[in-house]
C-alpha cells in the first residue's frame, strides 16, 4: 500500500466506533514539561476543559498523559502520576469523550481503564512496565503498542540501525509475538512506527515514506507525528539554523496527517486538531471519489463488452 493508498482504514478495535476516515486523537498534556505544551493544561480543571474543547474541534479521541516523555525527560513518580492522570480520565469519560490514556505503568493503565480510558497508549510498548501485559489481558483495552528502545533520558543514543524500516518491523513485530504469549488478544494491537523515540530525523521521514511496511502487518498503525523535532528541523530558519517553535510546526503535521491517512494509517495523534480533523476528512471525501469513479468506469466497460 503506498502513500497514495485509497483503502478503507482498518477496522477499528474493540469497543471504539467505526469510522470511513483516518480517526483523530487529540493530546492532553496534564504535565508541566511536555515539549510543545508543558505547564498549559497541568492544572487538572484546565485539562478537561481542553479535552473537551478538542472533543468539540473534531478529535474522535483524546489522548491524556501525566508523563513527558520529551528526549532527556526525567520519569515523575507513580502517586503523581496518578493524581494528575486519573480524575481528568473519569471527568472526560463522563462527558462522552472517548478516552485514551498515554502510560507506561500497569498501575496507572488499570486505574484510568477503570475511570473510564477506552485506549491504553505506551510508548514502550509493555516494555517498560512488565505488569502492562498482563493489566492489557485482563481489561481488554485497545493496547497502542509503540517501538521504543529506552527511556527518555537515554534515546538519543539508541538511535542506531541497520535499516530503520527492517528493524522497527522486526522489533514491534516481537513485541506483538511477546504480547500475544502473555495473553492480549491480536484484535487488541495498535502498532505505532515511534517516531522521535531513538530516532533521528532520517529516521523518521523512512518510516513515513515506508508505512506500508507498518500496515502490512495487518494491525491498526498509529501515527504521532505532531510538532516533534524533525518536522522543525525540516522548517528550520534557512540562515540561522534555528528550529521552527513547536508551536508553529501544526501546517506541517497536517500535512503529515494527510499522508498518513492516505497511507491507511487508522489514526492520527495531533495537538492542533482542528486542521487535522478537517484535512482527513478531504482525504476521506477524495478516495470515496476516487473508488465511486472507478467503479463508474469498470461498468461502462463491463457494459461495453
Amino acid at each position: 500500500m503506498g502513500v497514495m493508498s485509497d483503502s478503507v482504514p482498518f477496522p477499528p478495535p474493540p469497543g471504539l466506533p467505526r469510522l470511513d476516515r483516518c480517526a483523530v486523537m487529540g493530546v492532553v498534556n496534564v504535565t508541566p514539561d511536555s515539549f510543545s505544551d508543558g505547564g498549559l493544561w497541568h492544572d487538572p480543571a484546565k485539562a478537561i476543559a481542553h479535552g473537551l474543547a478538542l472533543r468539540a474541534r473534531g478529535a474522535d479521541l483524546v489522548d491524556v498523559g501525566g508523563e513527558s516523555t520529551r528526549p532527556g525527560s526525567q520519569r515523575v513518580p507513580e502517586e503523581e502520576e496518578l493524581r494528575r492522570v486519573v480524575p481528568v480520565v473519569r471527568e472526560l469519560a463522563a462527558a462522552g469523550v472517548a478516552v485514551s490514556v498515554d502510560t507506561m505503568r500497569a498501575s496507572v493503565a488499570e486505574q484510568a481503564v477503570e475511570a473510564g480510558a477506552l485506549i491504553v497508549n505506551d510508548v514502550s510498548g509493555g516494555l517498560a512496565d512488565p505488569a502492562m501485559a498482563r493489566v492489557v489481558a485482563g481489561t481488554g483495552a485497545p493496547f497502542v503498542v509503540m517501538h521504543w528502545r529506552g527511556q527518555s533520558a537515554d534515546m538519543d543514543r539508541l538511535a542506531v540501525y541497520d535499516d530503520v524500516v527492517t528493524d522497527v518491523v522486526g522489533e514491534l513485530t516481537a513485541r506483538v509475538d511477546a504480547l500475544l504469549a502473555a495473553g492480549v488478544k491480536e484484535e487488541q494491537l495498535i502498532l505505532d512506527p515511534g517516531l522521535g523515540f531513538a530516532k533521528t530525523s532520517e529516521h523518521n521521514w523512512a518510516l513515513l515514506g515506508r508505512l506500508d511496511a507498518l500496515t502490512a502487518l495487518g494491525r491498526p498503525v498509529l501515527v504521532a507525528a505532531s510538532r516533534k523535532r524533525f518536522l522543525g528541523t525540516l522548517l528550520a530558519d534557512p540562515e540561522t539554523g534555528e528550529l521552527r517553535p513547536a508551536r508553529e510546526r501544526d501546517h506541517a503535521t497536517a500535512a503529515v496527517s494527510v499522508l498518513s491517512a492516505q497511507a491507511g494509517a487508522w489514526a492520527v495523534r495531533v495537538h492542533d486538531v482542528a486542521g487535522t480533523a478537517d484535512a482527513v476528512r478531504v482525504v476521506a471525501a477524495w478516495q470515496r471519489a476516487a473508488r465511486q469513479g472507478r467503479a463508474l468506469g469498470e461498468g461502462r466497460e463491463g457494459h461495453g463488452g
